[in-house]
């Protein structure tokens, strides 16, 4: 019973040599990134759900200065905030250094403020993907990590095995299953960086439909004055958004 107690992470622990420990301090540090990229994950889709509810503030506003108010106090800082103040800022510059009386003056504003929203969405995905390559790559690695800390592990055990003379199966089984608990370390660290990361990657593509839309509902409303019409085989839940009267109007800012 005495010769059980002495094996176990503090044995493993005070009998590894200076590769173990590095790969245990690798391990860690590589757990606590990825918790700590899943916590800021998860406060920011808390803060997401409220995106929806901005957008609809926004279209039932009387004029884009309230609507921008709305989404700011709404969804401060937030991807949707940012398109409608960069296409806002594309429309008030079109409308103060283009001519528009010709048909090549009004191609080239809306050329200009969709240059504008695609910019706006290339910048807000770049924020959304932010972390998310850190994930792939602790969810990939730390279980190789772990296995070399294993197989290191296992190696100096069977060699002071052979020193020592002693064979037998109880000596053999406590020191290379104090290695295997380096595999079971990087499993535990890269599991939830692979479940996190599969989970942001289906909630960044949702936003940035998401995201689409408002900014094809965007440009329309900036270049046409109106909102575009949901299309009749949409689904329920479109055909119930588009149904919404508008009550953003044109206002002096606009192209």
């Amino acid at each position: 019973m005495e010769m059980q107690q002495t094996f176990g992470l503090a044995h493993l622990w005070a009998q590894s040599d200076l590769a173990i420990r590095l790969v245990a301090f690798a391990l860690v540090l590589m757990s606590v990134t990825s918790w700590y990229l899943i916590l800021v994950r998860v406060v920011r889709q808390l803060q997401a759900r409220r995106h929806d509810q901005a957008v609809e503030a926004f279209w039932a506003a009387s004029d884009l200065q309230d609507g921008l108010a709305r989404l700011r106090k709404l969804a401060p800082d937030s991807p949707f905030e940012a398109l409608a103040r960069q296409g806002a800022a594309a429309a008030e510059h079109v409308r103060q250094h283009t001519h528009q009386q010709s048909l090549g003056g009004k191609l080239d504003a809306e050329e200009f403020v969709t240059r504008a929203l695609r910019k706006s969405i290339a910048l807000s995905t770049a924020k959304l993907e932010a972390g998310l390559t850190m994930l792939a790559s602790i969810g990939s690695t730390a279980p190789f990590i772990g296995l070399f800390g294993t197989v290191w592990g296992i190696y100096h055990a069977l060699v002071n095995i052979s020193v020592s003379g002693m064979a037998t199966l109880d000596k053999v089984a406590g020191p290379v299953g104090e290695a295997l608990i380096m595999t079971a370390f990087g499993l535990f660290v890269a599991i939830p960086a692979v479940l996190a990361y599969n989970a942001v990657s289906r909630a960044n593509r949702l936003e940035l439909s998401e995201l689409d839309a408002f900014a094809h509902d965007l440009h329309a409303w900036f270049t046409t004055g109106s909102r575009l019409a949901a299309h009749p085989d949409a689904g329920a839940a479109r055909e119930a958004g588009g149904a919404r009267t508008v009550a953003l109007r044109p206002s002096a800012g606009a192209a």
